[in-house]
């Protein structure tokens, strides 16, 4: 059985963290929930890290859609959330509700993501009133990184720390189950946490969340572009992969690879048999000879 909003919830009350992890892929998704991780974000990063967009803003339903059927079908217990992609949900209210439910019904996902605070309250009430649970987005909300100026820190001036408090309360209200807080002062994420009922889960935003959030790829090393500074690499994976696929293309040249143990046998006699038999089609094919 999945884990649960009411399970998520328990773990705020009982000081217990959350870790958070983006999958994107069947293998990966397998391994994370075999891994214990109790949350599976299918995050439009994707985009970046999957499908080398310069930004998340070309990922479109279609693709997240892609990404969270595989996510959904290799785990088995991680509560699996589908990332709205931008201006799926901007438009109106029923563009917001049809694609939501295409995650839930189409993709198989628990749960759905926005971006925004008090801008898309109503739309995140009226997307929980039809029974799709949702987790907020905002802080840094790469959607919007063009308006934004880049990815910088959020929240640094009283009025804009103030403005972010009335976000998360705002979708706590409109029933959003979670908040993720990215990029904003660890003491600022510390008060929302503390004004907030409902788990917080940070990236980049200090050690006071319920939880944590990070792009697999990121924690994997195997994003070589660059590496955000709220990430920390448990693997460098990518020096990996590249020293082993630099050790396949050297021994497929040096004929090394593959040997009888990467191989499958054949009976001699039958050789022979199908030898024999190929020479003598050669032969009625060349000079016309029967019999």
């Amino acid at each position: 059985m999945r884990v649960t909003i009411s399970e998520l919830k328990q773990m705020k009350q009982k000081r217990e963290r959350i870790s958070m992890l983006t999958a994107y892929d069947y293998s990966t998704a397998k391994l994370l929930d075999e891994s214990g991780v109790p949350l599976l974000l299918v995050g439009d990063s994707l985009g970046m890290v999957v499908l080398g967009y310069e930004s998340t803003i070309p990922v479109t339903m279609d693709e997240m859609i892609h990404h969270t059927k595989a996510v959904v079908r290799g785990s088995k217990r991680a509560f699996v959330v589908g990332d709205m992609p931008f201006m799926t949900y901007h438009t109106s209210t029923t563009d917001a509700l049809r694609n939501a439910a295409r995650f839930i019904q189409e993709a198989g996902a628990q749960a759905v993501k926005l971006e925004g605070g008090v801008t898309v309250a109503q739309t995140v009430e009226k997307v929980v009133s039809c029974g799709i649970p949702v987790m907020g987005h905002i802080g840094l909300t790469p959607q919007s990184v063009n308006q934004l100026g880049g990815f910088k820190v959020q929240g640094r001036s009283l009025s804009a720390a103030l403005g972010l408090v009335e976000d998360a309360k705002a979708l706590e209200d409109a029933g959003a189950f979670a908040i993720v807080l990215e990029t904003i002062p660890a003491p600022l994420a510390r008060i929302i946490t503390e004004q907030v009922s409902i788990p917080t889960i940070g990236i980049g935003a200090g050690p006071d969340c319920d939880g944590q959030v990070q792009v697999v790829h990121d924690m994997l090393g195997l994003f070589s572009d660059f590496v955000p500074k709220h990430a920390k690499q448990y693997a460098k994976l990518s020096d990996v992969i590249r020293s082993a696929a630099k050790e396949y293309v050297s021994e497929v040249a040096e004929g090394a690879f593959p040997t009888a143990k990467e191989s499958s046998s054949m009976d001699q006699t039958l050789v022979d048999q199908l030898l024999a038999e190929l020479d003598v089609q050669r032969a009625v094919r060349d000079f016309g000879v029967t019999g």
